[in-house]
């Protein structure tokens, strides 16, 4: 079958279309021999590579926006290297041989109908969208036939460098010289290319996203229902505490149509988004006839909780993370291979979060951080360190709470059958490896996990929040059924303009724990690929 007539090249060999440019050609080519560079759409991503396709020393960078916005665009870039603003998508489209359309998923049908038929011949046309399914139908309506499709996706925000993130390419129809011009335009990024379908980029972003932003969009409601600023209160501070605020509070200071679009557009989103409210619903109920029933619905809980921590972390016996030593360092447990299989155990890694007295570094509250201890029951067995009686009032210093958003989280993985860990190299967001970070210091550690378990079932002070995140959680997963992004969009709203006032400093001490973290991954991934090519298993 004919590429140019089915649209999807059934083998990436036969679409010999040619370009327009040398395909090796680089920034330092003369200006002549260089490609013009298009990008329709200038929010925050669109900015982002026109900046980093300056600083490149691409030479013929044609940006655009809405026609509205044109006079701001050519001051906004009238000193910028390279870049010159353009009226509008269609002196883009009929100029430019490589074209990245980079506009909400949400209007992705309306801009390509509008520009897509302008395309130069022999172009090459991408998309930067976080969903991929609507950007490919629109592509496939609307482009001519004697144009390439090869399209991207970088897995970072716009304040994040991209320099060694993944940059997901997706050559849908397109030539091999097509690919070699592409990698070498995006080269200069510093960027990881990985390799992926339309569909498998969806599978990959839900699995790696879609759970995680329902979670910490939860949190946020249930914080701005229960108007308050928790932190404030001596309530969810230090350690990990500090990741989950600065975490959702990040997610809140962002774009809201960035998880709207994957949400409601990714088919595969709205099952997993689901799930998590089932899960935060039946765990909940679990812990309050837990904690006025008997052992036996005490046992329930657990062994819901234990089963997720099996099926997602792996046995005990492998690797947990100990408590802090002394230089507030965490170390690991000596490994317990059972078989070859663990070789690829998630919990044969270092942990991605660094120690619990580092994170508080980056703390919007204060804490006289104090270490874990747990009561002695007869579900979680006997300890040594006795623990003050719960009381309904809560703590002034840091204490286990049920961490329900967590437990969910890890839930709804089990359920599904997503191992977090597959995606983590292939095409993870800083996000996403800070949002396993924080599940993973809970569940691989036995003291912390016992604690929140214990504190699920017998603690009280935290119950009204935990209702409120509930509440939240299935509100969410309404939402998205609902496939409204103006209701996405009002919901969204209301929880960020109670964070608002907050978001400089959080974005600050949260872009800070952010850089902390990425460089201590950037150092044990090159660790691990060293020891791996010497033969070393750590």
């Amino acid at each position: 079958m004919s590429p140019y007539t089915s649209g999807v090249s059934t083998s990436r060999e036969l679409f010999t279309l040619p370009i327009n440019v040398d395909p090796n050609v680089t920034p330092d080519a003369p200006e002549h021999a260089q490609p013009v560079i298009g990008l329709v759409g200038m929010g925050a991503m669109g900015r982002m590579y026109a900046k980093l396709f300056s600083e490149a020393g691409w030479k013929k960078i044609y940006v655009c926006d809405l026609p509205e916005k044109y006079e701001q665009l050519k001051v906004d870039y009238a000193n910028t290297p390279g870049v010159y603003a353009q009226k509008d998508g269609y002196a883009v489209s009929r100029s430019s041989d490589y074209i990245i359309y980079s506009v909400e998923a949400e209007f992705t049908d309306r801009v390509v109908a509008q520009y897509g038929p302008s395309t130069k011949v022999n172009a090459i046309v991408a998309g930067q969208t976080s969903v991929k399914a609507p950007e490919r139908a629109a592509f496939d309506a609307h482009l001519p036939k004697d144009v390439h499709i090869l399209s991207c996706h970088s897995l970072h925000g716009p304040t994040v460098s991209p320099a060694g993130q993944p940059l997901v390419l997706i050559q849908h129809r397109s030539s091999k010289d097509a690919l070699t011009l592409v990698e070498n335009i995006l080269r200069p990024f510093g960027s990881r290319f990985v390799y992926l379908s339309y569909e498998e980029h969806d599978s990959v972003t839900a699995n790696t996203q879609a759970v995680t932003h329902a979670a910490f969009l939860s949190m946020g409601t249930a914080w701005a229902s229960a108007s308050s600023y928790p932190w404030e209160q001596g309530l969810y501070v230090g350690g990990i505490e500090t990741a989950k605020v600065n975490l959702a509070l990040r997610i809140y200071s962002n774009a809201w149509h960035v998880y709207a679009g994957l949400a409601i557009l990714n088919p595969v989103a709205g099952k997993q988004i689901d799930q998590y409210a089932k899960s935060a619903s039946e765990l909940f109920k679990l812990m309050l006839s837990g904690g006025s029933g008997s052992l036996e619905d005490r046992k329930k809980f657990t062994e819901r909780v234990e089963w997720a921590r099996k099926i997602v972390f792996g046995e005990w016996s492998r690797n947990v993370i100990l408590e802090e030593d002394t230089d507030g360092t965490v170390p690991f447990a000596p490994s317990s291979l059972s078989s070859e299989s663990d070789l690829d155990s998630p919990a044969r890694r270092q942990p991605i979060l660094l120690s619990a007295s580092i994170l508080d570094r980056f703390s919007l509250g204060k804490s006289n951080y104090s270490k874990i201890v747990v009561p002695p029951s007869p579900i979680l067995g006997t300890t040594e360190f006795p623990l003050p009686s719960s009381t309904l009032a809560p703590p002034q210093t840091y204490r286990p709470n049920s961490h329900l958003s967590l437990l969910a989280m890890v839930d709804s993985w089990a359920h599904l059958g997503i191992n977090p860990y597959t995606h983590l190299q292939l095409a993870a967001t800083p996000l996403f490896r800070l949002f396993l970070g924080v599940a993973e210091h809970l569940f691989q550690s036995p003291t912390l996990l016992k604690s929140s378990i214990h504190s699920a079932i017998y603690d009280y002070w935290h119950r009204g929040d935990d209702l409120e995140f509930v509440i939240a959680a299935r509100g969410w997963s309404q939402t998205v059924s609902f496939g409204s992004f103006e209701v996405y969009r009002r919901r969204f709203d209301e929880t960020r303009r109670f964070f608002e006032p907050r978001f400089e400093e959080a974005g600050r001490l949260g872009s800070q724990m952010i850089k902390a973290v990425m460089e201590s991954e950037v150092r044990r991934e090159r660790e691990e690929e060293k020891n791996l090519r010497g033969g070393i298993r750590v």
